[in-house]
């Protein structure tokens, strides 16, 4: 069985990602709240204490079951050189057996988005997975009309599948979601949007 080190460190050429921990929350909430009409647009519904220290707590431990479990690896991301916090990615609902696969899920803050950072952590990530966790597949999935989140998706090897009707709740209402996926031995060739 394949573990996971409650150090799980993964290093791109911009940025360390590692798991959050306790001394992250303050700039995890200002970078939150800075971006909050950018971001809620594409995510669940914020709760009341989305941004407060004990919510912020609770995703830590919920951070340190996952990774002993091997359920899921959130990591936060952080830029080399002055340690700004840029986003997070989670490999999630890690299935074993004969699934052996993930599912992807990211974030980047409103200053960061469109410098290549979230291309870069998806592809260290899915790296990772395909090799230190001996994953076979890895999924995504946006809302059709996120061209920033498809375009991620797509030049970091994901191709499309298809179509999931009310698949998330997104920002309070069921939406339907368009499907990705990379494969470690991928043959299925360019795939078209339909």
């Amino acid at each position: 069985m394949i573990a996971l080190r409650r150090k799980t460190r993964i290093e791109t050429e911009r940025m360390s990602l590692r798991p959050p921990q306790h001394i992250d929350y303050r700039p995890w909430a200002a970078l939150r709240q800075e971006s909050v009409d950018f971001l809620q647009k594409w995510e669940p519904t914020w709760a009341e204490d989305h941004l407060t220290r004990k919510a912020f707590t609770n995703r830590v431990y919920w951070a340190q079951r996952s990774i002993a479990n091997v359920s899921a690896l959130p990591l936060f991301l952080f830029r080399r050189g002055d340690e700004t916090l840029l986003g997070a990615i989670t490999l999630d609902n890690i299935r074993r057996g004969p699934a052996q696969a993930g599912t992807l899920g990211y974030w980047i803050g409103e200053p960061y988005a469109r410098q290549g950072y979230m291309r870069e952590a998806i592809s260290s990530v899915v790296h990772y997975a395909f090799t230190s966790l001996d994953l076979s597949r890895i999924e995504a999935a946006c809302l059709p009309e996120n061209t920033a989140s498809r375009g991620v998706l797509e030049k970091s090897g994901f191709k499309y599948e298809g179509v999931a009707q009310s698949y998330l709740q997104i920002n309070g209402r069921w939406r339907n979601h368009v499907l990705y996926a990379n494969l470690r031995s991928d043959r299925r060739g360019k795939t078209t949007i339909g």
